[in-house]
């Protein structure tokens, strides 16, 4: 179970394993990754499923031994809050330790078997340490809804990340008039239809592993990965860039049409590709206030595809396709070079990795790591390239380019055998770049004296609805800007980096690479924060009355618009009393081993002897490994390995196919991870059928030897601060040689006890024990009886417990191999639930005592786990029907989607002389803002004989050329006015561009040309939106040279010794009394019927 998803609804849970010699960690669904830190070898798996499930017991004795009061009260951390249970999380940790030599004379206390007697089920009797509550022997929180975050819609859940390959999903876009949630994938481009986010999937549909439990989807044909996306409402379109250098565009009715969804459902097809760029990917992608196309890709490349190719594409058929794809690629714009003059130029070489159309001010923001480009968008001018800190970047020599085609053209001229041809091309490029940024990174420390700065690179950008210019960077800090670029404040409420913003009304969302995901207002003031994953959130987007996240796992959550609010309190009490109704108990069975084999090979009759029992009833086995190989040469050569990223050796490898063969790997066992430190070794296979269920597989390994640079044995009581993060696992395991030996007792003695089976008088002087006891050391953890005699030191080759030592030194027998675990309960006796998902329970603890391979005897260890998980189906389903028919919910969802009441001054504006007019915009309501966007909604023309031309849409803002609009996004207080001019030019210059280059220019005149705005009015809680239409229109003749006139109201009384007062009264015409036209055309996601205002 992940940190963030352990905590609210409940589903499986992460389990894990550890030891001083070998470790393992959660299986079926643990998303935090193990941290690499630690000193022994660890393995995580995440997911189960299982048969019936099987009761557990302990006594009140055990009860007393565990302070629960501890784990209740430790001090939650960013993802690590009560969480709900997606998979059974397991943890499996293999060291081996040595003891130090204050330790073994120290004398300890006796050890006791917690009290009470045999268990149910065939469960034993355990004992319990003392104490727990901190790091990772803290119990993780657990609840059917996770109380310190809002209830989320489960769009899609955590899928496991092995069966994602080729098919993680990477980008979001939305379009809320619509309702449909977009998701670019490295396998394609898939669609959601919000109104669909509560149904289960057909029943004939055919899933990929993965989105067994995600919201009906569509997907579309098969290509190379997407990247970016962006919407463009006005005509229908989703545009996507990818990894291949293509945008695509896909229509929204035909990818509502596809219907069905599923691996058996028809995939819907581009309605428009073309090749943006030939060598390198889309790496973002905006749509301008006027129509255009602006991408960027690698080196600072940025290219512009005008609105009438885009248009003219669009329009032909599609077996004209292929033309239309050469028609568009032909008329791009090249802006890096439009931007050069004399070789010279501000714009940075580096990637631009991200776009933004600022559609208040009608610009394009271009953003690297490091720099900014500020762009008009109607004239496509540069206006000026700054740094993060705000300083303006001067012009500096730019390295001449040839043309990206004619390069091409000449490396296909010249290919050879032995090369391939984009070779040449791509180490000439890459070169460049480096040279390139390499020089701009000398000259930034030239006039700084210092790279501090590229500790804070740019990694999200968005619009508030203010108009103001958020930017992220990697050290958690958020700039703001003003649309001119200027520096506004700067402030940071988290340490991680800023992966993603958003922005709705008065609201701003930012994700973090933590997982933690905040609320801001415009003003910047932090007004929530909660762990919305337990990996990145890599992008968002907002949707009806939902803002949804996408995790860099592939998981999707929809967050209330509202939050936080009463709302939440509602839905999450709401859902916890239906928790029985969507809870799965499932249970299986775990076989961990450990053995120390003293650089010796076993017999595949050893093998059987302590693994064979497996092929029964298990369905997972973890078998933790010591002293596979040992001797200076070969740490020596395991710290090298580990220093490139290497790991593993020919023993290991013997040792890890000789196990699979014990277990008929690839016949009913499959091995789903295995990790080597030196000389441990720990691997986990999962039978065949169980294997679908167990993923998200993680390993790690830190070294405790020499300099902390090798592998060697650990002090069995070394601190704990290296291990793996594990706190959030839900069952964790320690296995290995942890080499604990006997206090206080002689040789003979040992050896006479050993004899008379007198195993009790021999545990009160184990060490292990008596610090467990203590609680020095795996504090409130458990282990089974040990009802077998100490399997450390024989003999090697010698039966019986005459092989123990007999050599000079005469080592005291002890019990070194040891197997310790904790599971989710908080107390010794817990029921199996979404609150404690993971009960487990020793069911056999038992040595091999034939086995004669080594000096150690393997031991291993038999659990009967029981996991709660959620259906997220089932409580998908639950949700919606919370929505729709609790009456509270309802009732607060209809106040919150209520849109401040607003009128315009006019519905009817008709320009001339290029003059200003001011339109106002009037919020009525007296307790919220009121946000506001114009849009283009239509273009026509009148021709001399009076028929009507219609001009199709450019894309959402789709402003035409000869009409500009500012602000056309803003805020207006509370009682307050917002005025906006609306200004038109006389001429408009059109051009024509053939591969980057500009072939042709002319002016057309504005005369007679209409446009129909659209005034669409928001609130802060829903995407529901009122609008309203204003005509505008340029009917009058164009002048010679019109002389400057000075910005007026369109409510401003005519003067009659003004030229040409008669057609300026025409501005007054259907006012209609400043009325509300239009209304709301948004349906919200949670089903709350649309409010006519």
């Amino acid at each position: 179970m992940e940190p963030d998803d352990d905590a609210a609804p409940a589903q499986p849970q992460r389990m894990g394993l550890v030891s001083p010699y070998a470790q393992a960690q959660p299986l079926p669904h643990a998303m935090d990754p193990v941290p690499v830190p630690a000193r022994h070898a660890a393995l995580r798996v995440r997911s189960f499923g299982g048969d019936e499930p099987v009761a557990s017991s302990a006594s009140a004795a055990q009860r007393e031994r565990h302070d629960p009061a501890r784990c209740a009260t430790f001090p939650q951390r960013h993802g690590e809050t009560t969480a709900h249970a997606p998979a059974a999380s397991f943890a499996a940790w293999v060291g081996g330790g040595g003891v130090s030599a204050a330790a073994l004379e120290r004398a300890l206390t006796e050890s006791e078997y917690a009290a009470g007697g045999g268990g149910v089920g065939g469960a034993l009797p355990e004992f319990i340490g003392a104490g727990g509550g901190e790091g990772i022997f803290r119990v993780p929180l657990r609840a059917a809804m996770h109380p310190g975050r809002p209830p989320s819609l489960e769009v899609r859940p955590h899928p496991l990340r092995e069966t994602q390959v080729g098919a993680f999903l990477r980008t979001l876009a939305c379009d809320p008039r619509r309702r449909q949630l977009w998701a670019g994938a490295e396998s394609g481009v898939r669609v959601w239809a919000l109104d669909e986010a509560f149904d289960a999937w057909p029943g004939d549909a055919a899933l990929r592993r993965g989105d067994e439990e995600s919201a009906p989807f569509r997907e579309s044909v098969p290509t190379p990965p997407a990247l970016c996306a962006a919407v463009d409402g006005a005509n229908r379109l989703v545009w996507t860039g990818h990894k291949d250098g293509r945008i695509r565009a896909w229509r929204m009715d035909l990818a509502t049409a596809a219907g069905g969804g599923g691996g058996n459902a028809t995939l819907f097809e581009e309605a428009l590709a073309w090749q943006a760029f030939s060598r390198t990917p889309v790496l973002a992608i905006v749509v301008t206030s006027y129509g255009e196309i602006w991408s960027g890709s690698e080196g600072g490349i940025i290219k512009a595809w005008p609105w009438d190719a885009i248009a003219k594409s669009l329009s032909l058929t599609s077996e004209e396709k292929h033309m239309a794809s050469l028609l568009i690629e032909k008329a791009y714009i090249d802006l890096r070079n439009h931007a050069t003059v004399g070789n010279m130029s501000s714009l940075p070489a580096a990637d631009v990795k991200h776009m933004l159309a600022d559609h208040c001010q009608a610009k394009v923001w271009s953003i690297t790591s490091m720099r900014f480009a500020l762009w008009d968008a109607r004239t496509r001018e540069l206006l000026k390239v700054f740094g993060i800190d705000g300083q303006v970047d001067l012009a500096r020599l730019e390295a001449p380019v040839m043309p990206e085609q004619f390069i091409e053209e000449e490396i296909k001229v010249k290919p050879t055998k032995k090369e391939k041809p984009q070779g040449s091309f791509t180490f000439f490029q890459k070169s460049r770049n480096a040279l390139i940024g390499a020089a701009d990174a000398v000259r930034r420390a030239a006039t700084k004296g210092t790279f501090v700065e590229d500790n804070r690179r740019t990694e999200a950008v968005a619009q508030a609805m203010d108009g103001t210019i958020w930017s992220g960077c990697t050290n958690g800090s958020i700039i703001v800007w003003d649309g001119s670029g200027n520096k506004l404040q700067e402030f940071q409420y988290h340490s991680s980096s800023v992966r993603c913003i958003k922005a709705l009304g008065e609201r701003v969302w930012v994700g973090y690479a933590s997982g933690t995901i905040q609320v801001m207002d415009v003003e910047g003031n932090l007004l929530a924060e909660w762990t919305g994953h337990s990996c990145p959130v890599i992008t968002m987007a907002i949707g009806g009355s939902h803002i949804f996240s996408l995790a860099h796992h592939g998981g999707i959550r929809g967050w209330p618009l509202t939050s936080p609010s009463p709302l939440d309190d509602i839905l999450r009490t709401e859902l916890a009393n239906r928790e029985l109704s969507y809870t799965k108990i499932e249970n299986i069975k775990i076989l961990v081993g450990t053995w120390n084999v003293a650089q010796e090979k076993a017999s595949f009759e050893s093998l059987r002897s302590w693994l064979g029992s497996a092929l029964t009833d298990v369905g997972l086995v973890v078998v933790g490994l010591q002293e596979v190989e040992m001797g200076a040469g070969v740490l020596a050569m395991a710290a090298a390995k580990e220093s490139v990223g290497l790991e593993g050796s020919a023993n290991g490898q013997w040792w890890i196919d000789n196990i699979g063969r014990t277990l008929d790997e690839g016949i009913s066992f499959h091995r789903v991870g295995s990790r080597q430190l030196a000389g441990l070794l720990i691997g986990a296979w999962a039978r065949n059928d169980l294997k679908p269920h167990v993923g998200d597989v993680d390993a790690a390994a830190v070294p405790c030897g020499f300099g902390r640079a090798i592998g060697n044995k650990a002090n069995g009581n070394q601190d704990d601060e290296d291990i793996p993060e594990l706190a959030e696992a839900d069952m964790v395991v320690f296995l290995g040689d942890f080499n604990y030996r006997l206090d206080g007792i002689t040789y003979d003695e040992a050896r006479d006890m050993v004899s008379q089976r007198s195993f009790d008088w021999l545990r009160e002087r184990d060490q292990l024990r008596a610090e467990m006891k203590a609680g020095n050391v795996f504090q409130g953890m458990r282990e089974g009886p040990i009802r077998f005699p100490p399997t450390y030191k024989f003999q090697r080759n010698q039966p019986g417990l005459s092989g123990y030592d007999s050599s000079e030194k005469k080592r005291i027998p002890a019990w070194c191999d040891r197997i310790v675990y904790r599971d989710s309960r908080p107390v010794s006796i817990a029921e199996c639930s979404l609150n404690c998902p993971v009960v487990a329970s020793v069911t056999a603890y038992e040595a091999c005592m034939d086995v004669t391979d080594s000096d150690h005897k393997p031991v291993r260890c038999t659990f009967s786990v029981d996991i709660a998980r959620v259906d997220e189906l089932i409580r998908r389903q639950e949700f919606g029907k919370i929505i729709e028919s609790n009456i509270e919910v309802r009732s607060f969802l209809w106040e919150s989607h209520v849109v401040p009441d607003t009128i315009v001054s006019t519905n009817n504006i008709i320009l001339e002389n290029q003059e200003d007019v001011i339109l106002r915009i009037s919020n009525n309501c007296e307790t919220r803002k009121a946000a506001f966007e114009i849009l283009c909604e239509a273009q026509s023309i009148t021709n001399k004989d009076g028929t009507k031309y219609e001009i199709p849409p450019r894309a959402s803002f789709g402003f035409p050329l000869w009409l500009e609009v500012q602000p056309s996004v803003g805020l207006i207080e509370p009682g307050e006015t917002m005025e906006v001019a609306v200004h038109h030019e006389d001429f408009f210059t059109q051009e024509e561009f053939v591969d980057g280059v500009q072939q042709n220019w002319w002016c057309e005149a504005t005369r007679d040309m209409v446009a129909v705005l659209l005034v669409n009015v928001t609130g802060s809680a829903s995407t529901e939106t009122i609008t309203h239409r204003i005509n505008v229109r340029h009917c009058c003749p164009v002048p010679s040279a019109p002389p400057p006139v000075k910005p007026r109201s369109i409510t401003d009384a005519p003067s009659d010794n003004v030229s040409g007062s008669k057609n300026n009264q025409s501005n007054h015409l259907q006012r209609s009394d400043f009325a509300n036209f239009g209304s709301s055309e948004v349906h919200d996601l949670c089903g709350v019927p649309k409010l006519n205002m």
